[in-house]
């Protein structure tokens, strides 16, 4: 239906009004599906957006009994303790280590297991190992850590297997120098699976007929894998991998809260372990929320430079 304009009225009056009839039509032909939306939306303005209100107390010097606007203004106080902190040089390097170490060894596993099942011509091998390997993504992060606690004690499987092979036993979670390498083996572990099929899902886009070309032209399957397939899913690539910057600073604390103890803070310590710490056990509330958002100003400056990046490089990003 198109709104005629009328003689005299205004034009933006008409988009007005046409703008209006589209939303509400709109709206009423995909109503369910906006009555579908509304928890997604509650739980983001509910969870996400309204406790913004609550940054302000990381400029603050906040005191439970005074409430938020009652309590003193210390400006970026809480900042410059946490910049000049003996603590702080220790958990900016273990954050980045153990980032840097999922990006570089987490991130192409996913995409290693998806190139070798598309290779696979058995569907029933194929479709077992798919199971076998995301099954762990659906396993609670708790589960998770008390099997690799299990797995991993002195008298535990590892340690079995090793002292059959006459080596010595060793107690991989009390020994600082080994808790990067049990923490990232065992994120690849939960997630390689899960991560494949996304992968797995972006190679079924591709024309079969560009392969069945590459044949003619006597190309092998390792050049069609690095010449079709590759380029073929390098937008989902590139999409997950700004994904994946984005949450840099992330380092999935609630592992290794599970996982480390005080004899491997030197090496597990992260800032979201610190803010834990701080805030929940200490009931230091501001300095932990200034802590908490320095954080989560790096991983939105990661985010936008890596998106910016990705658009001045391809035509592949996230707006």
């Amino acid at each position: 239906m198109m709104l005629n304009k009328k003689p005299g009225l205004p034009q933006a009056r008409v988009d007005k009004n046409a703008f209006r009839y589209r939303a509400f039509r709109d709206l009423m032909m995909n109503k369910y599906v906006y009555l579908m939306l509304v928890p997604v939306v509650a739980y983001y303005i509910i969870f996400l957006y309204l406790p913004i209100y609550g940054l302000q107390i990381a400029f603050k010097d906040y005191s439970v009994g005074l409430g938020m606007w009652a309590s003193e203004w210390v400006g970026f106080q809480h900042f410059a303790d946490f910049f000049n902190s003996y603590y702080f040089w220790r958990l900016l390097r273990n954050t980045l280590l153990l980032s840097s170490y999922e990006l570089l060894f987490g991130f192409p596993a996913s995409i290693l297991l998806a190139l070798l099942l598309n290779e696979l011509r058995s569907v029933m091998i194929r479709r077992t190992v798919q199971t076998i390997t995301y099954m762990p993504h659906f396993i609670s992060i708790v589960v998770i850590s008390g099997i690799m606690v299990d797995f991993l004690s002195q008298d535990g499987l590892i340690n079995n297997i090793i002292v059959w092979f006459g080596g010595e036993p060793i107690i991989f979670l009390m020994e600082a120098e080994w808790f990067r390498t049990v923490f990232v083996s065992s994120n690849i572990w939960q997630n390689i699976g899960w991560g494949s099929i996304i992968y797995l899902s972006a190679m079924s886009g591709i024309d079969p007929a560009l392969y069945e070309a590459s044949k003619v032209d006597g190309a092998s399957r390792f050049k069609q894998v690095f010449h079709i397939t590759l380029p073929g899913i390098m937008p989902t690539i590139v999409i997950l991998l700004i994904l994946q910057i984005g949450n840099f600073m992330m380092v999935g604390m609630e592992k290794i809260l599970l996982l480390y103890n005080s004899t491997t803070y030197e090496t597990a310590d992260v800032i979201g372990t610190f803010v834990y710490r701080k805030g929940i056990l200490e009931a230091n509330f501001s300095y932990s929320a200034a802590v908490g958002l320095f954080n989560s100003i790096i991983n939105f400056t990661l985010l936008v430079v890596a998106n910016a990046i990705s658009r001045k490089t391809s035509d592949n990003k996230l707006w």
